[in-house]
């Protein structure tokens, strides 16, 4: 009886010991608990009508397919607004964009990633370069430029210089968010049609090829 299995009474067929009379018995309280042999028909017949086990509801996750072509998102430096807009990683890329952008005014913009100025005036920066197509803007990082800016003279950040041509360097100023309306004023005066008489003129007279380097002073960001 090692295997037998406690079930309750009304599931079990009747004692064959029981006498007849045991049937008006049924009103009085039965034992509740009633041994059965694990191979009797009622039990084989009570494990076929027992109901299946639900199967377990699996957790919803939503599934994000993979791009492999996206890596991290840039940051907000390594942005551009178009084509118009370039990164420049070096001095001969710097000479190089002047030299190929012949007579199309070139908006240069000195800045600093620790920079929050030029934090703040990146993005009216990008949309004056797309209300501007026809305008060459070229982003310099200082800090992996620095040596090339501080022969451009450039001490405070932002700082813009703006390139023309034949004509060189225009104009030279700091401008930041709250100042933007002078850089829109440069543009309103420089960007007009003319024609050039030679090759770009550049940086001027100021050899930034030379391998000497100037005394260097960490600059500095404009007040907003």
């Amino acid at each position: 009886m090692a295997d037998a299995l406690l079930l309750p009474r009304r599931f079990l067929a009747p004692s064959p010991s029981a006498s007849a009379s045991s049937s008006s018995a049924s009103s009085s309280a039965p034992s509740r608990w009633a041994l059965s042999s694990p191979g009797s028909p009622r039990r084989a017949r009570l494990a076929a009508a027992r109901p299946l086990p639900r199967p377990r509801r699996l957790a919803r996750h939503k599934v994000h397919a993979a791009d492999p072509e996206s890596g991290e998102q840039p940051k907000w430096w390594e942005k551009n607004a178009g084509p118009n807009m370039i990164d420049i990683h070096s001095t001969v890329e710097f000479l190089d964009a002047l030299r190929d952008a012949g007579d199309r005014l070139v908006i240069v913009e000195f800045y600093g990633t620790w920079c929050g100025s030029c934090r703040a005036l990146f993005p009216r920066l990008c949309r004056t370069a797309l209300e501007n197509p026809d305008i060459l803007f070229l982003k310099v990082n200082f800090d992996e430029n620095k040596p090339m800016c501080k022969r451009l003279n450039v001490k405070v950040l932002p700082f813009f210089h703006l390139y023309r041509g034949a004509d060189g360097l225009l104009e030279a100023f700091s401008c930041s968010l709250a100042k933007l309306q002078k850089l829109k004023d440069a543009i309103a005066i420089h960007n007009t049609a003319r024609c050039s008489i030679g090759p770009p003129v550049g940086v001027g007279d100021v050899d930034l090829l030379d391998s000497a380097s100037p005394q260097e002073k960490p600059a500095e960001a404009s007040q907003r």
